[in-house]
């Protein structure tokens, strides 16, 4: 059975719900960041990058979502998340959600995790004073050029419907108003009524449309097993 490691209010959200929208089976486990499990030998021994989400399978350990939502959409094809067949048109789902790991995403870090970048508290402030603009310049993008209506990728759901989720429910922490941007914030509302969205939202603690928790402040509304990692593989 696969197992996902995620962090309430993170992007392994993303990934949460693809394997929901797919039927798989699969058991969910919350790295708790305010404990920074992350960082700790345990987790470092499944994922080096100490971050989140990581999917043990038979197969050996898949991290980033780009690369998890291909996985999940190519060994569950009935669940037509992705044109899998399609050479091309798997590319251009590819691209989408290249686009939201490699700029957007990042863009968003920027806002958060400064000192990834720099070492000084004025750099740091500028970075936060940029974020709105930056933030709105990605979505501005994406409402005008990249989304098609009514899904991510078109007329059917796929693997990008979630992530754009995910990524788009950051906005208000960001100081972006989401509703600037009509279709992406229609598409937002209609995945908070997907039943895998909710059922992955339960899982992480989180009520549908309740928004978004931040990820160092979080605590579990079910027990953590503490000793997740004696079972990890």
């Amino acid at each position: 059975m696969m197992k996902l490691f995620y962090a309430p209010g993170t992007c392994a959200l993303a990934s949460h719900i693809a394997l929901e929208e797919a039927g798989a089976t699969f058991t969910a486990t919350r790295v708790d960041f305010s404990r920074n499990e992350q960082q700790q030998p345990e987790y470092l021994a499944i994922n080096p990058k100490g971050r989140v989400p990581a999917l043990v399978t038979d197969r050996g350990i898949l991290t980033e979502n780009p690369a998890i939502l291909a996985f999940i959409a190519q060994i569950y094809p009935d669940a037509k998340l992705a044109p899998v067949r399609d050479p091309f048109a798997f590319a251009q789902v590819q691209a989408f959600n290249s686009y939201l790991a490699s700029t957007v995403h990042v863009a968003h870090a920027h806002g958060r995790r400064g000192y990834r970048w720099a070492g000084e508290q004025s750099s740091f402030d500028d970075m936060k004073r940029k974020l709105p603009e930056v933030m709105t310049a990605c979505f501005d993008l994406i409402e005008r050029e990249m989304f098609k209506g009514p899904w991510a990728m078109g007329e059917a759901y796929s693997i990008c419907d979630p992530y754009l989720f995910t990524l788009s429910d950051w906005l208000e922490s960001d100081g972006v108003d989401p509703k600037r941007f009509p279709k992406v914030h229609d598409h937002r509302t209609r995945m908070h009524e997907r039943p895998a969205v909710k059922r992955a939202l339960a899982q992480e603690g989180r009520a549908s449309g309740g928004g978004r928790p931040h990820p160092h402040r979080c605590r579990p509304r079910h027990v953590v097993d503490r000793r997740w990692w004696l079972h990890s593989h």
